[in-house]
């Protein structure tokens, strides 16, 4: 199934939304009795959202009560269809909402979600880092209050290589290296035909000084070098002695798995790399790096470093693309008012340092990253707060799903990856993903 663009099936009604969502903002105060207003989440962070309801609820002196309800619909594109069928159908019950930051621009043009007052949006910005603020972002409002980001490191052997390599080139080298010596060298990444494999390219792409779409929605993968030398790093690593023989049917959990096992020297992936690494028992090394069965006193994970993203352009810092979490409020809303004030207070400091700590979901907020607390749970704070300054969002447009979903196909597998041959491919296919009509649920 693919989805188009602004105008299609999804924006089906959304006059009629926006229209009564105007309406109800002017009287959502005025509801008569108690409000109640519906917290819809995922299955992630449940007993912290839970908490975050009732403290927030609490601190409003009884003016709402806050229901978190919890919506198993499975991966982001379930919750995104699942969500997108309830608020074309206009339902009132939707107050609340955690939304992937890869929905803000979809369901805003559909008329589906409501910005927040300028007032709550300053607010909201005040003291929030500047990218994650982006994702909340569409046509220069604010429809969605960034809870949390999500953005990939390095993942390296420290054992293997002397210190971690800057750029995506100087990998591939010291990996051909390790390959000569008959060490662990394989590079894992993100290369299954998935939205894994579209991000890999937009951070590529951002770092190399590109974009998919521009601002206004406009394509521009062919402008520029930009595309070419991100594919060429592409097919550079998935033809290299570097690449492993699964990489065209990889994702992160792949990945981290090749690195527990040993196998592996460099990884591209989030911050749940490092957790999950340290709770498991993981793999004996020997004296060389090499995985055995034997007890060695010594496992991958006390040898498991963390660097910034390699850089596509010597000296100049990568821009890795960002994920996340953020919360909208639905346009059919009885109580808009009191849902934009809700918002505030549950991605608060304290909602999201649980959040951080608990879930593994990286704050927004830039004070936060100088709290002992989240600095012992992310021993890689300093990494993911720098990379943060220097990062790049997916594609900010209604068709980013189709986009995705023309990329990942046209990529895969990236060792079929011809650079000049594929930037026109992509310009043309991209295109269509932008004016094609909807999806059909």
């Amino acid at each position: 199934m693919l989805l188009g663009g602004a105008r299609g099936w999804l924006a089906v009604g959304a006059a009629g939304v926006v229209l009564a969502a105007a309406t109800l903002v002017g009287c959502g105060s005025d509801s008569p009795g108690p409000v109640v207003l519906h917290f819809d989440t995922g299955t992630q962070g449940v007993s912290q959202y839970r908490a975050a309801a009732a403290a927030c609820s609490k601190a409003s002196g009884g003016r709402y009560t806050i229901e978190q309800r919890t919506q198993d619909t499975g991966d982001s594109n379930g919750q995104r269809l699942a969500l997108g069928r309830r608020l074309a159908a206009h339902d009132p019950s939707l107050d609340i909402m955690e939304l992937d930051v890869i929905f803000t621009a979809e369901f805003a043009e559909a008329g589906w979600i409501l910005p927040f007052p300028a007032q709550v949006a300053q607010q909201i910005e005040q003291g929030t880092l500047t990218v994650p603020v982006q994702t909340g972002m569409y046509r220069g409002k604010l429809y969605a209050a960034p809870l949390s980001n999500n953005i990939q490191l390095l993942w390296y052997r420290k054992d293997l290589v002397p210190r971690p390599p800057r750029t995506w080139d100087e990998m591939v080298r010291m990996a051909d290296d390790l390959a000569v010596r008959g060490l662990p060298h394989y590079i894992e990444v993100q290369g299954n035909r998935y939205e894994g494999l579209t991000v890999w390219f937009n951070t590529l792409l951002a770092s190399g000084g590109g974009a998919i779409v521009g601002d206004n929605g406009e394509v521009q993968v062919a402008h520029g070098d930009a595309a070419r030398r991100a594919l060429a790093v592409m097919a550079r690593v998935a033809t290299s002695p570097a690449a492993d023989p699964s990489l065209s049917v990889r994702d992160e959990n792949d990945g981290e798995f090749a690195m527990e096992a040993g196998t592996a020297a460099f990884e591209v992936n989030y911050p749940f790399a490092y957790s999950q690494m340290q709770a498991g028992q993981g793999t004996f090394i020997d004296q060389r790096g090499l995985p055995t069965s034997r007890d060695t006193g010594r496992r991958v994970k006390d040898v498991f470093g963390w660097a910034a993203y390699p850089s596509v352009v010597a000296g100049t810092p990568a821009r890795v693309t960002i994920g996340g979490i953020n919360f909208g409020v639905s346009a059919t809303s009885p109580h808009p008012a009191e849902a934009f004030e809700a918002v505030q207070c549950l991605r608060n400091r304290d909602s999201q340092l649980a959040q951080a700590v608990a879930v593994g979901r990286p704050p927004t907020l830039a004070a936060l990253y100088d709290d002992p607390a989240l600095q012992h749970s992310y021993p890689e704070w300093q990494s993911i707060r720098d990379s943060l300054d220097d990062a790049s969002t997916r594609p900010r447009t209604p068709a980013y799903n189709s986009i995705s979903i023309v990329i990942a196909d046209l990529l895969n597998p990236p060792a079929k990856i011809n650079p000049s041959a594929l930037v026109p491919q992509l310009a043309d296919q991209i295109t269509k993903a932008v004016t094609s009509q909807g999806l059909i649920p």
